[in-house]
């Protein structure tokens, strides 16, 4: 199976176990997703939730395989979005416990989860530029967020990746930890989490989140921005210039 599943102590471990494919996002990789969240938020003995992926990667993003085979849309779920989980509405708190570089879909997820813990091997990134593409995922409202408006925008327009330090200045990172760290710290965190009293943690965190975030206008204008792009000519040549391995000639339209 594409995306593992154990409890540890009234922690739910998800792992993406794609190590061979980068942990890129296929449609089972998002079904699988969803459905450990599901578990989550059925279980009552399970209060905070881990996503992880097999090192040396935490997700290189979208499948391009499976785009190329014409499963692109499956690749989202209809309740969670993008692998299951950029769009979907939970109560029990998740940590991202990044190994390694989290890029494109890969950053979108982690920035879908309420807590990150990131070893020094951990690099983020937006490249979608490179190839004519926007992130669609969340990534660039939220990036906004959590980063000051100069930085986000230098990430957002050039496509280049910052590395862990630079996320942990910013507060992107809750904790950094040496590799093949990242799960225990994040499990640890979690036992932060999980001797508190579960009812007053979930409400703690609807309260946060109601304070801070009012996304539908951003998704609407996120899929404005993806349909404009998705019908150039760019976004052809992006894609033709990454599979021939040159650079990419724009004609802005």
């Amino acid at each position: 199976m594409p995306v593992r599943y154990e409890e540890r102590d009234g922690v739910a471990v998800i792992t993406i176990d794609r190590p061979e494919a980068r942990n890129a996002v296929s449609p089972e990789v998002a079904r699988g997703i969803e459905e450990a969240i599901d578990r989550v938020e059925a279980n009552s003995d399970v209060q905070v939730a881990v996503l992880t992926g097999v090192p040396p990667v935490f997700c290189a993003g979208a499948d391009l395989k499976a785009i190329g085979e014409g499963r692109g849309d499956e690749l989202s779920t209809e309740r969670g979005g993008f692998a299951g989980v950029v769009r979907r509405e939970r109560v029990k708190p998740l940590i991202a416990a990044v190994d390694g570089p989290a890029l494109a879909g890969g950053l979108e997820i982690v920035l879908s989860c309420d807590l990150v813990v990131a070893s020094t091997n951990a690099r983020f990134g937006l490249p979608e530029p490179k190839r004519g593409l926007v992130a669609g995922a969340g990534g660039i409202f939220r990036l906004a967020r959590k980063l000051p408006e100069n930085l986000a925008l230098e990430v957002v327009l050039t496509g280049d990746p910052f590395d862990v330090d630079v996320a942990r200045r910013f507060g992107l990172v809750n904790a950094v930890c040496e590799p093949g760290e990242a799960l225990q710290t994040a499990l640890e965190l979690a036992g932060r989490i999980t001797v508190n009293a579960p009812l007053a943690v979930r409400e703690s965190r609807a309260v946060a989140l109601a304070g801070i975030q009012d996304e539908e206008a951003a998704w609407q204008r996120t899929y404005q921005a993806t349909e404009v792009v998705m019908a150039s000519r760019d976004v052809q040549e992006g894609v033709r210039a990454f599979v021939e391995k040159r650079a990419p000639v724009w004609t802005g339209n």
